[in-house]
């Protein structure tokens, strides 16, 4: 079993950067793969970074180039670095993990608001 603390949300302005961190418990968190998630208002929960066990990692082509996931298996911790924020990234953004011989992400933390005004 593994639970999944987000904390780092906030309100900023645009053109600034945030930095995510999401906290795990459980002996199982190094060999999952996590991903950082977001929901806007009206939209569909979208995968905008993840990370293997390995350190290969994967960007939403909307984030590539801003954002930059992170993961450290000894603490237990896996960041989301976020630069030049725009308003269209305001969203809840959660951590999630999974093993990878599933499709869908089984574990989730509870999600920590981005607000990001023009």
């Amino acid at each position: 079993q593994l639970q999944l603390v987000e904390s780092g949300g906030g309100l900023v302005q645009a053109g600034e950067s945030l930095r995510l961190s999401c906290a795990a418990s459980g002996s199982i968190f190094s060999i999952m793969r996590l991903g950082w998630h977001r929901q806007a208002p009206g939209k569909q929960r979208e995968l905008v970074a993840d990370i293997t066990g390995g350190g290969s990692t994967n960007y939403a082509d909307s984030v590539k180039g801003r954002f930059s996931i992170s993961r450290d298996n000894a603490k237990k911790l896996v960041a989301l670095q976020m630069n030049s924020l725009k308003p269209e990234d305001t969203a809840v953004y959660y951590c999630a993990a999974r093993s990878n011989v599933v499709r869908e992400y089984q574990y989730w933390g509870q999600g920590t608001q981005v607000t990001v005004s023009s």
